[in-house]
């Protein structure tokens, strides 16, 4: 068992739901479909070649933002 930590924001028409343990994403029309897709999308490489596995583990995750003024 492997606790996943995700974020889901709003990209245009869809929602993107983003796991932040590896480099998988996934989107859907509603909240729920982006974190539904992103939980088959994450099943499916986990059931593929462990060795392959980059998975990061994540106690406590923080959303933030700032501004950077880009020159």
């Amino acid at each position: 068992m492997k606790k996943i930590k995700y974020v889901i924001y709003k990209e245009g028409k869809h929602y993107v739901s983003q796991c932040l343990n590896v480099d998988i994403a996934s989107f859907g029309a509603t909240i729920d479909e982006a974190g539904n897709n992103l939980k088959e999308a994450l099943q499916l490489y986990f059931e593929d070649d462990k060795d392959r596995w980059d998975y990061t583990p994540i106690s406590e995750a923080l959303i933030g933002e700032t501004q950077l003024k880009i020159k």
